[in-house]
């Protein structure tokens, strides 16, 4: 059974992720554990006449790295691989950890000089649409499952139940969502310990229907740079290469993050935070839509596709959205507005305890 869930999960983002075609090249990225989903990709992608490369990396090479590498080695561009990359159409990237909290005790610092220095090439990848398609997806593992406080059976259940999905009916609901709201101008979210308010940059929403990400089921768009204003306290942990961050609270003025705690990791935090000029500033404003993922894995592919949940990212803007802000940060951070949520639209209430009202 589990090898049939992998060979339909490899069709699923072939197909219709990554709808790859004859004569395009395709960079197919993962760990080894997940040889066989990287050997199903590629044999699809044989078949349709495409021309597959497999980068596989080995567990334990990336925390290496970070603990020892020189100067030098930190702010090595990497030529090769970007020359690669300026030659694909389709990038699939599957990033299952065997470890999620690898890289908790590395230091902060050298995951910002590196962020910076690869940037050119994360920057391609995600917003040079049509240059180079990419999809961002993982495979069940027993590290996620852990996280996810679910058995490995119990995992794979519900990775597959939220991938396995009718995504063109997903994709006209999306569809609709977005139209109305890029209509609107202010979008303010409050609930118990928060009230926030930004302006929507015009016509930015756009949707996630699995083709960007599997599982898909989000809308999202952009805040104009300078208009975040008020407070908003995160309900979930937020989890970044490793690193945990629990109970985060930002407060905004003119846009900027002016203030920004947290009960774990608050260093950890306030140096993602300090990356760059843009990486106080919200990038992107986040609808979960996924209609089968209810529960908090902390995996962010997952949670921020929870019905009843906003999440904000800090720094990058996609360029898809309008790009009203720069960064080599791109933080997406989940609030659940299911209890006590409300969404106004230009004053008019649109969501409220987890229901859409529009």
């Amino acid at each position: 059974m589990a090898e049939d869930r992998t060979k339909k999960f490899a069709k699923v983002l072939v197909d219709y992720s990554a709808f790859v075609k004859k004569g395009e090249k395709v960079i197919i990225s993962g760990e080894a554990h997940e040889q066989e989903l990287l050997k199903e990709i590629y044999k699809l992608c044989i078949l349709k006449g495409a021309f597959p490369s497999v980068q596989m990396s080995i567990p334990g090479t990336t925390y290496f790295f970070y603990k020892h590498a020189n100067k030098e080695q930190l702010t090595k561009f990497p030529t090769a691989y970007w020359n690669e990359i300026k030659k694909t159409k389709k990038y699939i990237g599957i990033g299952s950890p065997l470890n999620t909290r690898e890289m908790t005790n590395v230091d902060p610092a050298k995951m910002v000089i590196r962020n910076k220095i690869t940037r050119k090439i994360t920057d391609y990848i995600v917003n040079t649409q049509p240059k180079i398609y990419r999809v961002s997806t993982d495979s069940p593992t027993n590290a996620l499952a852990q996280d996810a406080e679910m058995s490995l059976e119990e995992y794979e259940d519900f990775f597959y139940g939220a991938c396995f999905l009718d995504w063109p009916r997903i994709s006209k609901k999306l569809k609709r969502m977005c139209a109305v709201l890029n209509k609107g101008k202010i979008f303010r979210i409050v609930s118990k310990d928060t009230d926030l308010t930004m302006k929507i940059y015009p016509k930015s929403f756009i949707m996630d229907d699995g083709h960007e990400n599997m599982p898909g089921g989000e809308v999202f768009g952009a805040p104009v740079k300078n208009s975040t204003t008020g407070h908003i306290k995160f309900t979930f942990p937020a989890v970044r290469q490793g690193v945990e961050v629990t109970n985060i609270y930002a407060e905004f003025k003119n846009g900027k993050c002016i203030k920004a705690t947290a009960d774990k990791n608050q260093d950890f935090l306030i140096k993602m935070l300090d990356t760059d000029a843009g990486s106080r500033y919200i990038g992107e404003i986040g609808i979960g839509m996924n209609p089968k993922v209810t529960k908090f894995t902390k995996n962010l592919l997952f949670d921020e596709k929870i019905g009843g949940t906003i999440h904000l990212a800090f720094g990058m803007a996609y360029k898809q959205c309008g790009e009203p802000n720069k960064s080599a940060l791109h933080w997406d951070i989940v609030k659940d507005l299911r209890k006590d949520g409300k969404v106004f639209l230009d004053g008019k209430l649109v969501f409220k305890n987890g229901k859409w009202l529009i």
